[in-house]
């Protein structure tokens, strides 16, 4: 495993207007000069978190997923981030994880937040998603995921190692529950000893709902490295793969962990 570079937008959305925002982030990008290996953007990151699917969801060859992947290439690395994708009838709130050869990798969020009624628009996931990037198991997760800690749960791999040294956890949060966020992410780190990264929006959007961001990347002690609330910023963070394999290995919490089959 290598040092992972790492980088999170907290931004705010405009309310359905997809192409205001890919502007505006590909703005910020075209301003980065750090290096990174993945970049990861807000859940619904071209239209702020919304039911209206008909009008506000894009196909798989959408103009989205085409700016996602021209981003890709301009950055040289990864970028991810859910939004409305309609695939064979039926609406998916979607994280898409590119590359700049192509997707590398889709998660379709599995637990939908029913007091805005998610589940009536939306299909649920049915797989829990790895990805592979310099040595590292990367695991996408959005939003409403993070209060359901068997989905989240660490697992054995086919070959036998852990199968999350990394989560990532894209949100349209609201600020009136920031206190659950930022427990809940300290937790999934603590119990699954592995990197988590969570990017929350901020601002208000056409609800009247206020978000506060508070994104933060987390240890796999549950050290909090970085943390921003109440306003637009960029985190950025090197993890170090050494520091997580002495630590599973000095402390290894995850060898006594209970076996269950998840049914779907």
């Amino acid at each position: 495993m290598e040092p992972l570079h790492l980088t999170l937008l907290q931004i705010p959305l405009a309310w359905h207007q997809a192409g205001t925002n890919r502007h505006y982030i590909q703005k910020i990008l075209e301003d980065l000069d750090q290096e990174s290996d993945v970049i990861l953007l807000p859940e619904m990151f071209t239209t702020g978190f919304t039911m209206e699917v008909e009008h506000q969801s894009e196909d798989m060859e959408g103009p989205s997923i085409d700016w996602m992947n021209r981003m890709a290439q301009l950055k040289k690395c990864w970028i991810g981030g859910s939004l409305i994708i309609k695939e064979e009838g039926s609406y998916y709130n979607r994280f898409i994880m590119m590359s700049p050869d192509g997707i590398v990798g889709e998660y379709d969020k599995r637990h939908l937040f029913r007091m805005a009624k998610e589940h009536d628009y939306f299909m649920e996931g049915e797989e829990f998603v790895r990805l592979r990037l310099k040595g590292w198991n990367i695991v996408p997760m959005v939003c409403y995921d993070l209060r359901f800690p068997v989905w989240s749960r660490n697992r054995l791999d086919g070959e036998g190692r852990l199968a999350a040294d990394l989560m990532l956890y894209v949100a349209n949060w609201p600020a009136r529950r920031q206190a659950h966020w930022d427990i809940l992410l300290q937790a999934r780190a603590i119990e699954n000893q592995c990197y988590i990264a969570g990017v929350n929006r901020v601002g208000k959007d056409q609800n009247d709902i206020e978000y506060s961001g508070s994104s933060a990347i987390i240890d796999p002690k549950g050290q909090v490295l970085q943390h921003l609330v109440h306003q637009e910023g960029i985190l950025r963070q090197v993890l170090d793969p050494e520091m997580m394999t002495t630590y599973r290995e000095k402390f290894p919490a995850w060898k006594d962990a209970d076996v269950f089959d998840l049914s779907i």
